[in-house]
């Protein structure tokens, strides 16, 4: 076995049983586990108090889920590209991406002072509540979202370490951390662009497929396709479009993101649905809906959505909802949605994977995006 914490048997049918995609998110569940319970150990001899504040409450946002997509998306990439046998290391590069992706959700939940996440409090609120029940002094929300910051660069610090120490078990470690490294910059680049367009009350729809593709598209499905496929040792083609597609795919996903924050039902997206409203947040759906407010001459849903506008109150809230189904924005969200899946497979039959992988991977984007790929002529 390549590299599972001393002591720790296979997840069952790691290796013997072959894996689908689905399966081998469930398998780097169980590796995602052990690698969590290593940390937490490593924690509690560093220091029990940093560990029992910290590093567990951490160690319970990774455990409380998510989708798991990152992991079954390597998985493909490794498939698309020849991959068979021992999947350890794709396994354990899943759980590195599950660990990178506590990072982004912690740090992201901070600078836009998100209440809830996964059906639970947000880490930063969970640590301020913490603060006020201990009777500290200071305020209780400073505490707690310095104390979040602190939990995301350990989420990231355990995440780096998991891909080093795959990388060094793998002939194809070099080009492994190139697609991590470079990951890694592009999440940091996003999510700057994505405060900086906040700031600027930028409102342009180019520009917000610009962020969302390096914050979201590129993480969540393009460098998780690209890192199976190096895992694999994938040539320069097939990690280009793996690459392409999954950049397609990703947006789709965040597309259908856009629309379940600002439509959703917080009961099964597990967090608050209107907080990019609130925030103004440059999405593409809000993007979409202020040009057709403007095309369409629509004054009322123009000032309402326009950026310089307040949105905190509920009520504003609900206004700007009504003024995005008025200009038709979901649907043409929608539509978007339908291409870019549609592309994404066309992109992803370029890697020469067989049936069976295109079909896996067309199921993981059906998941993503929300709705059932159409091949490219039908979308058209």
């Amino acid at each position: 076995m390549l590299g599972l914490p001393p002591g720790a048997g296979a997840p069952a049918g790691l290796v013997d049983d072959p894996l689908t995609a689905p399966g081998a998110a469930g398998a780097a569940e169980a590796v995602l586990r052990q690698v969590l319970d290593t940390r937490l150990r490593q924690c509690r001899a560093v220091d029990p108090v940093f560990a029992g504040d910290l590093a567990d409450r951490l160690g319970a946002l990774v455990s409380r889920g998510g989708k798991r997509l990152r992991t079954a998306f390597a998985f493909c990439g490794w498939r698309a590209a020849g991959g068979s046998g021992d999947a350890t290391a794709v396994l354990r590069t899943g759980a590195a991406l599950e660990l990178l992706q506590a990072c982004a959700l912690v740090h992201d939940d901070v600078m836009d002072g998100s209440l809830r996440r996964r059906g639970g409090p947000a880490l930063h609120v969970e640590l301020a509540r913490g603060h006020w029940a201990a009777g500290m002094h200071g305020s209780p929300e400073t505490f707690g979202t310095s104390s979040a910051v602190l939990a995301g660069d350990l989420a990231l610090a355990w995440a780096d370490d998991l891909l080093t120490e795959t990388a060094l078990g793998t002939p194809h470690g070099r080009r492994l951390h190139e697609e991590w490294r470079a990951m890694r910059t592009e999440m940091v680049a996003g999510q700057y662009r994505d405060l900086r367009a906040q700031a600027a009350r930028s409102s342009g729809v180019d520009e917000a497929l610009e962020i969302a593709t390096l914050k979201s598209a590129l993480y969540t499905v393009a460098r998780p396709l690209a890192l199976g496929g190096a895992l694999a040792g994938a040539g320069d083609r097939t990690l280009d479009a793996l690459r392409a597609a999954g950049r397609c795919a990703g947006l789709a996903f965040q597309l259908r993101d856009d629309l379940l924050g600002a439509f959703g039902d917080p009961a099964l997206t597990g967090k608050p649905a209107g907080d990019d409203l609130r925030s103004r947040k440059l999405t593409y759906l809000l993007a979409v809906a202020r040009r057709l407010a403007d095309a369409a001459g629509d004054r009322h849903a123009a000032a309402v959505l326009a950026p310089d506008t307040d949105a905190r109150p509920e009520c504003a809230v609900e206004r700007m909802r009504v003024a995005m189904e008025r200009t038709g924005a979901g649907e043409a969200v929608e539509a978007k949605i339908v291409e870019l899946t549609a592309m994404s497979l066309g992109h992803f039959e370029g890697t020469g994977a067989p049936p069976a992988v295109r079909r896996e991977f067309a199921a993981l984007v059906e998941r993503a995006s929300g709705m059932a790929p159409r091949p490219a002529e039908e979308a058209a």
